[in-house]
């Protein structure tokens, strides 16, 4: 194609047009990787647009990006969220919507030419042409994931896009908030042809030919609006927002579907959810990218000592990022079984479309498993995943400051034990630091970056970055029992087991907290992490931190019956394959030991029902049957977790309070839309949460409010002051 000069070139986008008279508009935004919708770049786009709809010569028109990997990566979240606090979110998306429909209603034809990521308004405005066609590189991502962040598509998503491919496809892209690789976008109907980048334009210069599209009105009445499912019920407002204006979009005009898209972002740009689940996109930013301005060594080789379910997920993970692995452990057997639990993983990814069969073929080739103890000084990470048991590790440590070269960093992947107490076995402490990972490897993002006070600053530094190299978001805490996921979840965990045994249904129990926003129930989440392991890391924190970290009894009878959760098929439920029962024998055991005096359960439960027996004074949103009985389970449970974060704060366990927001969030799945426990404690009014803790502790003394929260209620001050 023979391009004449540039007719124009507004700041973010250039407009060429070649004498065959296809005007080609260029997204290229100086000075970044990225194309973002920001106020200047929508200015930019409707002066461009000026220019087109005078010239009459034009036959056709086309939007491109300049950029390697990006086409347009949507709105600029950081205009939305300032927007959101300033009240000028309206004006904003009704600037978007006005010129989108301009896009929408060119009498020429027009194609979207997409190579990379092209995500919520970035893809809006593909959706405003009228053809799409993609590149099939692997860099290449389409779908509007604004509902993950509380938001809708506003910009024409829902109207457009449910016209395009039908109620029931659009309601699925747009609930789920996924990013489509290309293949996957052409089959859905997102896109209407994938090409190689290199045959991008061309395509679109053909697709120009057959002129203006005409809808096919059969996509708008199959399925029927009445056949969609609704979501599930969840404390993120935006999917019953953007599912209602699907529902409707079909029946009313173009017009008035718009209008309840503004009408709709605007009132979710003003929630609390909205406005937390934007911020930890910016916090996930943070993480990922950390503050070092220096080029850190890419780490190539590494070593790990214990092929258990963490040794194992841990070595697959680091092969899958490219780093070569020595997986060792004291038996072939033991090794054995760690290469499978690798294999399981690898073929799981290759089935959910995560990697390929080459990609997951080399990962596999990385691994080098060994019974034998050899020299590991060419290796530039150790990280021991042995046993939950000081003396087994500390005689592990003593082995590795033996054969690890002068510069090796040996990191511990202990969940809750003392990284310094064993720094102080080797020859060479400041080399030592924990990195705790979560199970399962492949899934959790947190890795629990754990400074000793024999730490180096070079060794921590060298460790974030390496937690960075293998796509993981470290969270720097300090060396104390539990770190900071432990220590304030297990309270949580416990009383909600200590609740069971007072009575208290499980499903109940568990079912208050999901419809709160948890991800599972308590009860449910001690059956996958174990109830042996459980109560070791119970015990771990019960001598650090006393009565608030005491293991009930139940965790004993389950543990010598054999009943240790999900691995065993049993726990506080039962479980057959995937399906899920109440545990029968456990029902028996609670009964057969209800003959406990009843004065003292009188004492305790009785003030304890008083305590909690106000129906309507749950944190926040927390659904009815949280609150059956009056018994307000999500208060009790939720409390516990804010006043462990805070302490974590208060005694700098965590640098920051978001750390400690964020930490949870990862590491534990605590209601994103929330904001994290203490971000929760600010919504819920911080002078609440202490008059709250304190009524609670007049029978249980483990609810004693600290002295961090005590004071921002006393004056009126914040964690966040923002």
């Amino acid at each position: 194609m023979k391009i004449m000069p540039t007719v124009a070139a507004a700041p973010t986008i250039r407009r060429e047009t070649g004498d065959d008279h296809i005007c080609v508009l260029m997204f290229d935004r100086p000075e970044s990787g990225a194309n973002i919708f920001d106020a200047a770049t929508l200015d930019d786009l409707s002066e461009h647009l000026d220019a087109v709809e005078k010239d009459a010569s034009l036959r056709g028109l086309i939007i491109a990006s300049a950029k390697k990997s990006i086409f347009v990566a949507g709105a600029d979240l950081k205009t939305l969220l300032q927007a959101a606090k300033t009240g000028e979110m309206r004006e904003f998306i009704e600037h978007g919507q006005q010129i989108f429909n301009r896009l929408a209603n060119l009498k020429i034809p027009t194609v979207a030419a997409i190579h990379g990521a092209s995500a919520g308004g970035g893809y809006e405005v593909a959706l405003a042409c009228d053809y799409r066609v993609a590149s099939d590189a692997p860099v290449t991502r389409i779908g509007l994931p604004e509902t993950g962040l509380g938001l809708l598509p506003a910009w024409g998503g829902c109207t457009r896009l449910t016209r395009l491919i039908g109620a029931e496809k659009a309601a699925e892209v747009i609930l789920k908030g996924k990013l489509y690789s290309a293949q996957e976008a052409l089959k859905v109907g997102l896109v209407d042809e994938i090409v190689p980048p290199d045959q991008l334009l061309d395509r679109g210069h053909e697709k120009l030919r057959a002129g203006k599209r005409k809808m096919d009105r059969r996509a708008f009445a199959t399925p029927g609006p009445q056949e969609l499912a609704p979501p599930k019920q969840s404390g993120n407002p935006a999917l019953a927002r953007a599912y209602e204006i699907i529902n409707k979009t079909q029946s009313i005009s173009p017009d008035e579907s718009l209008r309840l898209e503004l009408e709709g972002i605007v009132d979710l740009g003003k929630t609390e959810a909205t406005q937390n689940l934007i911020r930890n996109f910016f916090l996930a930013e943070k993480y990922k990218k950390g503050m070092s301005r220096t080029q850190p060594e890419k780490i190539v080789h590494a070593a790990v000592i214990g092929a258990g379910v963490m040794g194992s997920g841990i070595a697959q993970w680091l092969s899958s990022r490219g780093v070569t692995v020595i997986l060792r452990d004291v038996a072939r057997e033991q090794i054995n079984r760690g290469l499978a639990n690798i294999e399981k993983v690898y073929a799981d990814a290759v089935k959910r479309g995560l990697m390929t069969e080459e990609k997951a073929k080399q990962g596999r080739a990385r691994i080098c498993g060994s019974t034998a103890p050899m020299e590991l000084r060419d290796v530039q990470f150790v990280i021991e995943a042995t046993s939950e048991k000081m003396e087994i590790k500390k005689e592990v440590f003593r082995e590795l400051a033996m054969e690890a070269g002068p510069k090796t960093i040996v990191a511990t992947n202990t969940s809750a034990l003392a990284v310094g107490e064993l720094a102080e076995v080797t020859v060479s402490p400041e080399h030592v630091i924990g990195l705790h990972f979560f199970n399962p490897v492949s899934r959790m993002k947190l890795v629990e970056v754990v400074i000793a006070k024999q730490t180096s600053d070079e060794t921590r530094d060298r460790s974030l970055a390496f937690v960075r190299q293998i796509g993981k978001l470290p969270v720097i805490v300090r060396d104390s029992p539990g770190f900071l996921v432990n220590r304030v979840l297990f309270p949580y965990l416990l009383d909600a087991a200590e609740l069971f045994e007072r009575g208290v249904d499980a499903e109940r129990i568990d079912r208050a907290l999901v419809e709160w926003g948890m991800p599972m129930g308590p009860l449910r989440l001690i059956d996958e992490i174990g109830v042996d392991i459980t109560i070791d890391i119970g015990n771990t924190l019960e001598k650090a931190y006393g009565q608030r970290d005491h293991v009930p009894r139940i965790f004993l009878w389950l543990r010598d019956q054999q009943m240790l959760g999900r691995k065993t098929g049993a726990g506080f439920y039962k479980y057959e394959g995937k399906k899920q029962t109440p545990n029968e024998a456990l029902i028996q055991w609670i009964t057969s030991h209800s003959e406990r005096s009843e004065a003292k359960r009188s004492a305790v439960e009785e003030s304890r029902d008083a305590t909690l027996k106000e129906r309507h004074r749950a944190p926040s949103t927390s659904p009815g049957s949280a609150q059956d009985d009056g018994v307000n389970i999500v208060q009790r449970l939720i409390l516990l977790m804010v006043n462990e974060a805070a302490r974590c704060v208060e005694e700098g366990i965590v640098d920051a309070p978001e750390d400690a927001d964020y930490g949870m969030i990862l590491g534990t799945g605590f209601a994103p839309f929330r904001g994290g426990p203490l971000r929760f404690a600010e919504h819920f009014g911080l002078k609440r949460t202490v008059e709250e803790l304190e009524r609670l502790t007049r029978t249980e003394e483990k609810f004693t409010p600290c002295e961090i929260l005590k004071k921002h209620a006393r004056d009126g001050t914040k964690f966040y002051e923002e």
